[in-house]
This record gives C-alpha cells, sequence and structure tokens, in this order.
C-alpha cells in the first residue's frame, strides 16, 4: 500500500538555516570564481539534491576551480579525473593490488570514492570507462572484487564536455546524458569580469595551497538536502511540469509545425523528476518553502538541452535546442 503520509512542515528557523548555508558557500564561490552566477546555482542545486551536472564550455572557464572551490566550502573531497581514450575503468573505481610480501591482495579505491569529482572531457573516454562512472553515479557504489563500496555522502559528480576538437573523442550516448539532472552551458566572461580575474591572479587568490576557510560542514549539507525533500510542489505545479515534458513528446500539436519537426525525440520521465528536485532545491535558495511556476521556468534549459533530441535538419540549420525549449515554455499555460 502506497504512503500517504505528508512531509513535516518547514519551521522559519530551518529554513534560515539553509539560506546561512547557503549563503556562506555562495561568499566562498564567489571569492575565487569571478561571474558565474549560474554556474554556482547549479552547483548548489546538484549539491541540494544529489543530481549530477554536465557541464560544456571551451576550455578556461573555470570548471575546476569552482568545483575545488565547492568542495573546499563544505569541507569535503575533491578529486578531478582528466578522461583520455585510454583511462579504465578501474582507474576511476578502484582495484585489487597484489601485495607480494604478505602474499594477499588489498582494495586500492578510485578517485571517484570523493564528495566531488570532476569528470573532464567525460567525452574523451571510452564507452566502457564512461558506462562505469554512470553505474557508479546512479548506484552510489562500486564493485571491487566481489565487494561493494559505498560512495562518500554527499557524492556529486561534474562532468565536462569541450564543443571542439572533436577528434578522438566517444560522445556520450543520449540515455547515458538522460542520468545527468542539468545540463549547464557556460559563457566567456565579459571584459569586466576577466579584468577582475587578471586581478585576482596578482593578488595571490589563485595560489597553489591557498585553501580558504570552510564555510559549511559535510553535517550541514546533508541537513539541508534532507530539508530539500519538505519543500512543498502544489499539484498544480506538479501538473505544470508534466505538461512541459508532454509537449516536448507531442510538440506537432502544441508549437510551431517546422520547430516541432526538428524534435527527434521528446523528453523522458527524468526529466519531470529532475524538474521537481532541482526546483525543490531553488525555492529553498531563494528563502521559500515551495515551489513556485518561476522555479521551474528557470530550469527549462538546464533540464531539457540535453534531453531533447533533434534531429539532422535541425543540426543542418543551426537552430539552437534553447529554441526548441523556449517554444515549448511558451506553449504551456502557466498555472
Amino acid at each position: 500500500m502506497l504512503s500517504t503520509s505528508v512531509p513535516a512542515r518547514i519551521q522559519p528557523a530551518e529554513l534560515a538555516r539553509a539560506q546561512q548555508v547557503a549563503a556562506n558557500i555562495s561568499r566562498s564561490f564567489d571569492a575565487k570564481v569571478v561571474g558565474q552566477s549560474r554556474l554556482r546555482e547549479s552547483l548548489l542545486v546538484g549539491l541540494l539534491t544529489g543530481g549530477h551536472i554536465l557541464l560544456e564550455s571551451v576550455p578556461g572557464l573555470a570548471k575546476t576551480t569552482a568545483a575545488q572551490t565547492v568542495a573546499d566550502a563544505v569541507s569535503g573531497e575533491f578529486r578531478r579525473i582528466q578522461c583520455t581514450p585510454d583511462l579504465l575503468p578501474s582507474d576511476i573505481v578502484g582495484t585489487q593490488i597484489y601485495d607480494a610480501a604478505k602474499g594477499s591482495f588489498h582494495t586500492q579505491l578510485g578517485p571517484v570514492h570523493a564528495n566531488i569529482v570532476l569528470l573532464d572531457e567525460i567525452n574523451r573516454s571510452s564507452a566502457k570507462t564512461q558506462s562505469a562512472m554512470l553505474e557508479a553515479m546512479q548506484e552510489r557504489q562500486t564493485s571491487i572484487g566481489g565487494q561493494d563500496y559505498r560512495l562518500p555522502s554527499p557524492f556529486l559528480v561534474l562532468a565536462t564536455q569541450n564543443p571542439i576538437e572533436q577528434e578522438g573523442t566517444y560522445q556520450l550516448p543520449e540515455a547515458q546524458m538522460d542520468r545527468f539532472m542539468l545540463k549547464d552551458v557556460l559563457d566567456y566572461p565579459s571584459p569586466a569580469e576577466e579584468a577582475e580575474i587578471i586581478r585576482r591572479i596578482d593578488a595571490g587568490v589563485y595560489t597553489p595551497g591557498q585553501k580558504p576557510a570552510a564555510a559549511a560542514s559535510l553535517d550541514a549539507v546533508t541537513e539541508i538536502q534532507e530539508l530539500a525533500t519538505r519543500i512543498y510542489i502544489d499539484p498544480a505545479v506538479i501538473n505544470y511540469i508534466v505538461g512541459l515534458v508532454y509537449v516536448t513528446r507531442n510538440a506537432s500539436q502544441y508549437i510551431d509545425a517546422r520547430l516541432a519537426g526538428f524534435i527527434e525525440f521528446g523528453a523522458s520521465p527524468r526529466a519531470s523528476i529532475a524538474f521537481s528536485r532541482a526546483a525543490r532545491a531553488v525555492a529553498l535558495l531563494n528563502g521559500r518553502d515551495h515551489v513556485i511556476p518561476e522555479d521551474v521556468r528557470s530550469l527549462a534549459h538546464r533540464v531539457l538541452r540535453h534531453r531533447l533530441i533533434l534531429n539532422f535538419d535541425a543540426v543542418a540549420e543551426q537552430v539552437p535546442v534553447e529554441s526548441v525549449i523556449d517554444a515549448v515554455v511558451a506553449a504551456v499555460q502557466t498555472p
């Protein structure tokens, strides 16, 4: 029998505590990373929900710095994995090593056993290695020598893709990309932001080994993760989420025929789940104990851009997927 219990009401003190923790992490982020406010929100959403993030950008836009900064801010362990075609699954999850002196094997855990893992240029690793990483992300554990090893909590994976230099890459299958909660595309900094980056370099902000004091603890992150699950979503907002995803699968009935013709496949139910979980986190970050439609709309590009599969005509005409998503959002009435 299905449970119909209602989550406990969030107290104002709990909401204030969560906002304080998020604000502390944000300040640590802003102290190291210039601009990139949307990336900061995406990282916080991933941290609060346990959802993983796919980042796409050209090199040099502070992806590693951002991930390292968030890990430092929450006293978490950070690992960066540089993907190459010869990277093996055991290089990520770990392996058993024979100790000749003792005549026995011992387990060496791989770098995926950390709180925040940056999987740099995931599309440069082979399909087998990509599969091993995605399995660890989904199951929250690895299996080495027939024994299971739980991954730490909280656990967040940031996988990056480089849109240039496609030679020697293995494109992520659409079904695997669907396992990422959000996909964010980073832009170049403005001239003022780029000048600020240079000033901070001259001031020694990025000196190796310089680590700021932690802004929060892992226990505090776990607390606000639980709080995020108790954020209220009205049935009308749930229907709004489902309506957005439904339109992506039946676009010809709701949006311009030309744009609808570019959609090969619509979004899966994982999109609806991602919308609801991420919208709760956005509401919490904005100091509310309930989700509003604007929370959902603010996530539309990040939730749908890697789940809407466009056909060859869209590629040939260079139609951005965001244009199709905007048409879908416009077609669904806001509650």
